[in-house]
């Protein structure tokens, strides 16, 4: 494990933005995940703008979604993928055939999670997941007590986790499942970068970097991973930096 506290979120978001593509640009066909969300966001303007810049070139790449909320696609305003297309996919012209995502409105969740897991194994596996990291220790769906040996499956999500997730949409949603890849899958991956920005993200912060390992604290499981950096900037980063 490897940290870097950047002095801000801009800041944070262009250091992690190098690492992606220090990691890619030798790769042939390199296969991202990207999460959604807030302390990710920055990062994928950072891209856009190395993309623009010509400094970095991404017409190989493919991607494979992280999560999503049960019941939703990608033209529910406020999904995982709808948030992605936005502020990833769009602007970087990603073509469809080169993205596979989690439908929360298949008929048969289970074969959903399979799809997407067997799109993982058809394209020899995640190069760079990158995450973000839940107020209760969460990534992806994985919500506290998850086993972390299972792979993509649905998720039942916590009260906490559906209060922050309100936030995404403007009016009242049904939050309490989604599908996610599992930390199994996550643990597979080449490379995780983990972002964590904000005050409110301190205390969890600094439990999953210094409490023991442990399935309650599901980020913490990441720490076992051979190339797992996470980055914050330095109000999440408060609570190490007082010390």
């Amino acid at each position: 494990m490897k940290i870097f506290v950047i002095d801000s979120y801009q800041n944070m978001s262009k250091k992690a933005a190098d690492e992606v593509f220090h990691i890619t640009q030798a790769l042939e066909v390199p296969l991202i995940c990207p999460a959604s969300g807030d302390s990710t966001a920055g990062l994928y303007k950072e891209m856009l703008e190395k993309v623009k810049r010509n400094d970095m070139n991404i017409s190989n790449w493919h991607f494979v979604g992280l999560d999503e909320w049960m019941g939703m696609n990608e033209n529910d305003e406020g999904s995982c993928r709808y948030h992605l297309n936005l502020q990833l996919f769009n602007p970087l012209q990603i073509a469809r055939d080169k993205i596979c995502f989690f439908n929360g409105r298949a008929s048969e969740p289970e074969k959903e999670c399979e799809r997407v897991d067997d799109y993982i194994l058809q394209h020899g596996g995640i190069d760079v997941a990158i995450v973000g990291l839940g107020v209760n220790g969460h990534v992806g769906m994985n919500e506290p007590g998850t086993p972390g040996n299972m792979h993509s499956h649905v998720a039942e999500i916590t009260e906490a986790t559906q209060k922050v997730g309100q936030k995404y949409f403007k009016s009242q949603q049904n939050l309490n499942q989604g599908l996610t890849l599992g930390m199994a899958t996550l643990m597979e991956a080449r490379h995780i970068i983990l972002l964590v920005s904000g005050k409110h993200k301190a205390a969890i912060a600094q439990k999953i970097i210094e409490e023991e390992v442990s399935e309650q604290l599901p980020a913490s499981l990441l720490r076992n991973h051979p190339s797992f950096k996470i980055f914050m900037d330095e109000d999440a980063a408060e609570k190490m930096l007082q010390r």
